[in-house]
């Protein structure tokens, strides 16, 4: 079973930065696909970025592709994603999830979640 806390979620203005973490436990870390996803008020939870196991694959949600940019540290067990030009409109909370398929994480049927961050961005 594996454990996912998030952090570094808070308040910023619109044009600053943020960086998420999450710490994973209770897995090989490793062997996972690990991606953040995020839920705004009255919305429909949201895929924002994937990274494959290795690292060597990325994906992103279009309208993060230029601001944001996630990253994993296979010996830390720790993935992030770094926020950069935060708009309003990002304001959610924020998701770290992993599954083992990456295609699975990437279409929201993963297997494991964290309890989420709260990110609110002010205008």
């Amino acid at each position: 079973q594996v454990q996912l806390v998030e952090s570094g979620g808070g308040l910023v203005q619109a044009g600053g930065s943020l960086r998420l973490s999450c710490l994973a436990s209770g897995g090989t870390f490793s062997s996972y696909a690990m991606g953040w996803f995020r839920q705004a008020p009255g919305k429909e939870r949201e895929f924002v970025a994937a990274i494959s196991a290795s690292g060597g694959a990325r994906y992103y949600e279009d309208s993060v592709k230029g601001r944001f940019t996630i990253s994993r540290d296979n010996a830390r067990n720790t993935l992030y994603l770094q926020m950069n030009s935060l708009k309003p409109e990002d304001t959610a909370v924020y998701y770290c999830t992993a599954d083992q398929f990456l295609a699975v994480l990437r279409a929201g049927a993963y297997n494991y979640k964290g309890q989420g961050t709260q990110v609110t961005v002010s205008s």
